[in-house]
């Protein structure tokens, strides 16, 4: 009895593209770069517009591809008002407060929530789980803040946002990824908690460590609300907030608080919002990682 094998197709006619995937790839293309011009002109216009002089912007009408009026005025002017810089001193003093304490905080935490036969952990997780679905409220939280003494103080920007639950669970899915063999090897071998979260847990959780970490750098930055209700002293805002003003301000609060003259505010009213958005927006932007991360 004869067996007919079945033909095997060769690898160059399984990745052979028919015209319909080449049509479909080319308009997916053009699609594609259509979006991401979309998605991209607002910046590009908030670039361009930072280095154009205020009358020629407003008298702008239509799309702005390139500055109109070519000056850096505007930047000039917005690193020499004293809440400018005090802005990026007081939000790096929070970050460099607020990171470790966030990073500490949600480790002990999500290796607490992945722990397997700890005593009274069902019901330590669903107190934790209580606190993302309802809150105490605005007015409980700032009287809170004022009977510890937190009131216009940068620590009131730094403890109230030590733990996310939401990064924890993160942090617990990761550490739930890692094999139990290696956990019950370890403490065949004497290794107590501390030993197994930092030589084994950490170690190999760092990717998801470093996301975490990324989510608390940007949500400190960006986060201006917080420091609106719990700082009173102008000197003691993040730039967020400095940022907000300008904006809402919509005219020559900025460069009235730098002494300028009537002519440098006709000139720079308009176009130190846009710069003040460029100069608060690039350094968060720069701490972004490339499109492929080093294997760890």
């Amino acid at each position: 009895m004869t067996i007919i094998k079945p033909r095997r197709r060769k690898s160059k006619e399984l990745l052979q593209e028919t015209t319909g995937d080449r049509i479909f790839g080319f308009f997916n293309g053009i699609f594609m770069i259509f979006l991401i011009l979309i998605c991209l002109y607002p910046i590009w216009y908030v670039v361009m517009a930072s280095f154009s002089s205020s009358g020629a912007i407003q008298a702008n009408v239509g799309k702005l591809l390139w500055p109109k009026g070519f000056t850096l005025g505007a930047y000039s002017k917005a690193m020499e008002h004293p809440l400018i810089l005090s802005g990026f001193k007081n939000i790096f003093l929070i970050l460099l407060g607020s990171l470790p304490l966030q990073m500490v905080m949600t480790i002990l935490c999500g290796y607490f929530m992945a722990q397997k036969g700890m005593m009274f952990k069902k019901y330590i997780v669903a107190f934790f789980m209580f606190t993302m679905f309802f809150g105490g409220g605005l007015i409980p939280s700032f009287l809170n803040q004022k009977q510890l003494g937190l009131y216009n103080n940068l620590w009131a920007l730094i403890i109230p946002g030590a733990l996310s639950l939401y990064n924890a669970i993160i942090c617990k899915s990761a550490i739930d990824a890692i094999p139990d063999s290696l956990f019950e090897s370890a403490r065949m071998d004497g290794a107590g908690d501390w030993t197994v979260l930092f030589k084994i847990v950490v170690p190999l959780i760092k990717p998801t460590l470093a996301v975490l970490l990324l989510y608390y750098g940007v949500g400190t930055w960006n986060n201006w609300f917080n420091a609106s209700i719990y700082i009173e002293d102008n000197n003691l805002l993040p730039i967020q907030n400095i940022l907000r003003a300008v904006l809402l301000a919509n005219d020559t609060t900025l460069n009235s608080g730098a002494g300028a003259s009537i002519n440098e505010i006709n000139t720079f009213a308009e176009t130190i919002k846009y710069s003040a958005i460029v100069i608060s927006t690039l350094p968060i932007l720069c701490i972004y990682p490339p499109d492929k991360l080093p294997t760890v």
